[in-house]
């Protein structure tokens, strides 16, 4: 393993490219003491995240009562989920319990992919999902003929590929950056800037790069979300009864509480390290860029599963032991 010590890092640098090995991910500075109680509760919600996410994932697959558009949407959120939490948490992991620390240089980069790769494309599908309740309660006549397995798969590769796309270039940027103060990332994975703040070249066109696609991404996926729940909210209040009201909107609680938890934690992280400045400790950014993460890929299957009727029935079928759907329709 690399020793922290500056000199000794500095002898790993290529005279010739300035590329580094390998780097150190540091954790959570300040926090090294609490690493191992701060350790169980990011376990226990990773396990929770890959148990529902992949509960998910089967109802959707074999159940032929949820072969529709919303859950078809909602199997892409829980691929991404795991995906996102996957390539940061188990990582994490063993910097707590086992001081597994050093991460290769390609290693870094892949990381980093993964990680704004996957949640640029969980906006992605948040905004579809928005769209699909749009169609739902705005058009219901012509929900089914419009939204087709076809036509979800269109949007749904277009998603993956804006993402693929977009983030490319950050690794290509990162890649080519000469990397001459240190190697220790504070850190407990591969973060676009903490990644380039290490490199002695100019790093203005990351910074411009990054805000860029934060912008193209979250910005177009806020604005279309917020035109359809503006939409969905006028076809709401035109109803006349109140019974009618409170039934459409309930269709849409889980898909708002995921947005809640997908949108809070970037929000607060994008504006604490812009306008926060020295107030809020590096702790702290650390932490809530772990939640940004970890908490929606652990309360998205939670929250559908307890809102959405179809899949609670679905798992009250399972664990009773009745038959499924399939040999019900035989």
């Amino acid at each position: 393993m690399i020793n922290d010590h500056p000199s000794l890092t500095m002898l790993m640098l290529n005279q010739t490219d300035l590329t580094l090995a390998s780097f150190i991910l540091n954790g959570i500075p300040g926090l090294e003491d609490m690493q191992m109680w701060i350790s169980f509760p990011f376990c226990s919600m990773y396990a929770v995240a890959v148990v529902g996410n992949c509960g998910l994932l089967y109802l959707i697959l074999y159940e032929d009562s949820l072969h529709r558009p919303l859950y078809y949407f909602l199997a892409m959120l829980s691929l991404t989920d795991l995906f996102i939490c996957s390539s940061t948490i188990p990582k994490a992991l063993c910097i707590f319990w086992f001081h597994f620390k050093e991460i290769s240089f390609d290693g870094c980069l892949v990381q980093m992919f993964f990680v704004h790769t996957f949640t640029g494309m969980e906006s992605g599908v948040l905004m579809l999902m928005a769209l699909d309740r749009y169609v739902a309660i705005c058009y219901p006549l012509r929900y089914s003929t419009f939204l087709t397995s076809s036509v979800i798969a269109k949007p749904g590769l277009s998603t993956f590929l804006r993402g693929v796309l977009l983030i490319i270039p950050f690794t290509v940027l990162t890649k080519h950056l000469p990397y001459c103060r240190g190697n220790i990332i504070p850190h407990t994975y591969c973060d676009h800037m903490s990644v380039a703040k290490l490199s002695c070249g100019n790093i203005k066109v990351n910074v411009v790069y990054g805000l860029t696609v934060a912008l193209l991404i979250g910005g177009f996926d806020i604005l279309c979300i917020t035109v359809s729940y503006t939409m969905i909210l006028r076809a709401v209040v035109s109803l006349s009864s109140a019974d009618a009201r409170q039934k459409v909107f309930s269709t849409c609680t889980a898909h708002i509480c995921a947005i809640v938890f997908s949108y809070s934690p970037a929000f607060f992280s994008f504006f604490s390290h812009r306008f926060g400045g020295h107030t809020i400790p590096p702790s702290c950014h650390i932490i809530v860029a772990n939640i940004y993460l970890l908490l929606p890929s652990t309360m998205n299957p939670i929250v559908y599963g307890v809102k959405t009727k179809q899949i609670r029935d679905c798992v009250v079928r399972i664990t009773s032991g009745s038959k499924d759907i399939k040999s019900q329709s035989k």
